[in-house]
């Protein structure tokens, strides 16, 4: 008898689901701020190769996610069947990915972080965010327009273990693999990069 998800299940409330989401989101943010994500200079330097930290806090976040929905799904505490998947707009996924880049780059926060210097006061962190909520704004106004291409490339509610057609465990193993290079890499650059600065 699966216990998981806890709503589907109806273990708890979807009240008590939002409940717990927001402290779980109040604890998510004092880590990042503590992290030191709610500097610009920290989040951008992924792109100037003097700072790696966001590419291995969300590497393994994921690794970790991935391997405990897949360790909980075999000691059968959650169903993995009736986990909810986001659909995959290719068009929309692709444009996206490169307007929150450049905003990334440009801005020095990504949405989740600005609030976080939002919350400490810093100017930079209003100023985007403020920006954000523009830019908000403006999408749903245009949003009847371009409609169409942001539902173009729909691929439905796919894993990406799907697209491949290998194992949830074959994709959490070479993703973990991936990940080690990643890091040892960036670790590299990290190093070549502080002895030119210094």
């Amino acid at each position: 008898m699966y216990t998981g998800p806890l709503t589907y299940f109806d273990i708890i409330s979807t009240e008590w689901n939002y409940v717990i989401a927001v402290l779980i989101g109040i604890a998510f943010g004092y880590i990042m701020e503590a992290s030191g994500f709610s500097s610009s200079r920290k989040l951008v330097g992924v792109f100037y190769g003097y700072d790696f930290a966001v590419i291995r806090v969300f590497f393994t976040a994921s690794i970790v996610s991935i391997i405990g929905l897949l360790y909980m799904s075999y000691f059968g505490w959650i169903d993995y069947s009736v986990l909810y998947v986001h659909p995959t707009f290719l068009y929309s996924a692709l444009f996206g990915g490169i307007v929150m880049g450049l905003g990334f780059i440009i801005g020095g926060f990504c949405p989740g972080t600005s609030i976080c210097a939002v919350a400490i006061g810093k100017i930079d962190g209003w100023v985007f965010t403020i920006g954000l909520f523009v830019g908000i704004f403006i999408f749903s106004y245009i949003f009847p327009y371009v409609g169409e291409i942001f539902y173009g490339g729909d691929m439905g509610h796919i894993q990406i273990s799907e697209y491949f057609g290998i194992s949830n465990e074959l994709f959490a193993l070479i993703f973990t693999v991936l990940a080690v290079i990643v890091f040892y890499i960036t670790t590299l650059i990290r190093r070549r990069v502080k002895h030119v600065r210094y």
